[in-house]
């Protein structure tokens, strides 16, 4: 397995992951998967400033992480917000503690301080995960989301590198 930029061309397998999460599953509130140009979009704009990083693996890609603005205020420029997704069958297997600290790494170079990552709360093993990674929880939204006409929870958990 190799860890490296992203770069256009994956656009499509990044939309796929995350494909799965959105329609499947309430760790993205968003409701409506974003195509492949949607992807490329985001992972064009978040790469302008921050690693956004994917695992592959004989040419498959196996997940992504990536960091973007935790704020637009300026008193936040060393804090980010981390995101994670991996391939459903690419779990379990220290992939994504692979790709994290990859990330923390380059997010490192880059001057950054405090990493945030918001947690869809209980359920599917995220906060568990991002326990095991050197995160705390440092805050819940009881409630706020709506998906699979059911409400759910988020939490905000921190790092400092």
């Amino acid at each position: 397995m190799i860890i490296r930029d992203a770069v256009a061309e994956d656009s499509e397998s990044l939309s796929e992951i995350y494909r799965y999460y959105v329609e499947e599953t309430a760790i993205s509130f968003e409701l409506t998967a974003p195509d492949k140009d949607e992807m490329e979009r985001r992972r064009k704009e978040y790469s302008e400033s921050f690693p956004f990083l994917i695992a592959e693996d004989g040419g498959k890609i196996l997940g992504y992480a990536y960091a973007h603005p935790f704020s637009q205020r300026e008193a936040y420029s060393k804090s980010v917000e981390v995101t994670i997704y991996l391939d459903r069958m690419s779990t379990g297997k220290g992939i994504g503690k692979a790709l994290y600290e990859a990330l923390e790494e380059k997010l490192k170079v880059k001057g950054i301080r405090n990493l945030y990552a918001i947690v869809m709360y209980p359920g599917y093993g995220s906060v568990e995960f991002h326990e095991r990674m050197g995160y705390r929880l440092v805050g819940k939204l009881t409630n706020c989301g709506e998906k699979f006409d059911k409400l759910w929870s988020v939490v905000y958990m921190e790092k400092f590198l």
